[in-house]
């Protein structure tokens, strides 16, 4: 049995062999299985692409735009047409200083967008949400991913939920919360710090019953760090990814680049480009963007021209 939605089924059953079928080849070294549903998707072969679904009045790139449901489906269709594998959606605006969004407000804004996606489309579907009961109901509603910017760590019963469900799961890293993480984010060493995170947090959830096959750790550029940590974070992938697990990182015209490019946020898609590029390079698993058409051009073109280096 395998989920419904998803583009990079891999089989990674029994290597038992019968007479019309060879022996599997093992996985290269620089390859993660991910477990979303009953399905092994294979990633760090070619970037992954997350597009993003924000329904919400008030996110920093594009707030407003997709607030009411016919239009944040109807981007979140014409992310799929430009090359997206899995589309995040979210009720509730995690820029600096933003507020909290009652529950009940939330699910009004993300439940009829996960629904009608897991009808209208085969990409993979993920609730971005620190809330146990908005999860439980948008992956009843179609939802194959939790991607929790706390790390599970915010509601005490996101996990029993992710554990009870099998759905995938996405572990970020932050220093505080969206309210105070920018206020003066403080790091002994902002890799290894959060490295350390990430191993205490995959042994907590394992023993929360959640299989770390099922998990994808993302560092949160951005979230409680400096431009400079950001840019040690973006260097440092395969420093995360030798904890075992896939890597998602999620840059995208975000305010550090003001500070490497001095441009305003609708003028950050082509340092976004350069970014997912340098992370490409580093067998980064999935990128997370607004612009999933030009992104995902680029690291085409960048994989078409590597190919052929020796």
């Amino acid at each position: 049995m395998t989920v419904a939605r998803g583009f990079h089924e891999f089989d990674l059953s029994s290597d038992m062999k019968s007479e019309n079928t060879a022996p599997k080849k093992p996985i290269p070294d620089e390859l993660r299985t991910w477990r979303v549903g009953s399905t092994n998707q294979l990633l760090g072969a070619f970037p992954w692409i997350m597009g993003i679904v924000n329904a919400t009045p008030d996110s920093f790139s594009d707030g407003g735009r997709f607030l009411d449901e016919e239009a944040a489906v109807d981007h979140a269709l014409a992310l799929v047409a430009d090359g997206a594998d899995i589309l995040d959606v979210g009720g509730e605006s995690t820029r600096p200083g933003s507020q909290p969004v009652e529950l009940e407000e939330e699910l009004r804004r993300v439940l009829p967008v996960v629904r009608r996606l897991a009808k209208e489309t085969n990409a993979l579907i993920s609730i971005d949400t620190t809330k146990a009961e908005v999860a439980r109901q948008a992956i009843e509603a179609g939802a194959d991913i939790v991607n929790d910017i706390s790390g599970l760590r915010f509601d005490e019963q996101m996990a029993a939920v992710c554990r009870e469900s099998g759905a995938a799961v996405i572990c970020m890293h932050m220093q505080g919360t969206p309210q105070t993480m920018q206020e003066n984010p403080t790091y002994n060493d902002a890799v290894t710090d959060i490295a350390t995170f990430f191993g205490e947090r995959l042994e907590s959830l394992e023993r929360a019953g959640i299989e770390r096959e099922r998990i994808v750790l993302d560092p949160g550029v951005g979230f409680g760090k400096t431009a400079a940590h950001n840019l040690e974070i973006l260097s440092a992938i395969e420093q995360f990814r030798a904890l075992g697990r896939p890597v998602l990182i999620g840059h995208s015209r975000k305010r550090f680049l003001s500070k490497v490019l001095n441009r305003d946020v609708d003028e950050r898609t082509s340092g976004t480009i350069g970014v997912a590029i340098a992370l490409a390079t580093q067998h980064t698993d999935i990128i997370r963007v607004h612009d999933v058409r030009a992104v995902r051009d680029a690291v085409t073109a960048w994989q078409a021209v590597t190919d052929r280096i020796d």
